[in-house]
């Protein structure tokens, strides 16, 4: 039924509008099989967690971590990074925009985690700069978006 109206869609796409609509559906459907996949991959995620916190806890000697906090710290972080990428493209199937806030976030995060888990032995000075901007650029951009937006609203 979704596919004959598609593809009526299509023989009558020469008409702007109903290209744009076509474009539309093509985006929502995408958008929700993206949502899709991500519940998926946060489910798997938080269950390879689990079974990793208790090999950990559960292994000689017990209640100690073989592995340090920072790896484990690095995995818990994975799954909040997935958890803004959800809600990124949830809003943007709420909203038909894509929130600049949520994306400079999500961006934090994840150089938050690179930052939390980096091995100082193995990193060279330039990575460090690479990082030390990234933070910097990003800090200034959710300030900037956060500034714009909170002016907008009064």
């Amino acid at each position: 039924m979704w596919l004959r109206k598609a593809l009526n869609q299509i023989k009558t796409s020469h008409k702007d509008e109903n290209f744009l609509r076509l474009i539309g559906s093509i985006e929502n459907l995408v958008s929700k099989v993206l949502s899709l996949a991500m519940v998926i991959v946060i489910l798997v995620a938080v269950f390879d967690l689990v079974i990793f916190l208790a090999r950990e806890l559960f292994s000689e000697p017990v209640g100690f971590f073989g592995t340090t906090l920072i790896e484990i710290f690095g995995l818990f972080l994975n799954i909040l990074i997935a958890l803004e990428i959800l809600e990124n493209i949830t809003a943007y199937l709420q909203k038909h925009v894509i929130q600049v806030e949520l994306v400079i976030v999500t961006s934090l995060i994840a150089v938050a985690r690179k930052l939390i888990i980096l091995d100082l032995e193995k990193t060279s000075g330039i990575e460090l700069i690479g990082l030390a901007i990234a933070v910097l650029a990003l800090s200034i951009s959710y300030l900037i978006i956060r500034n714009t937006s909170t002016t907008k609203t009064h």
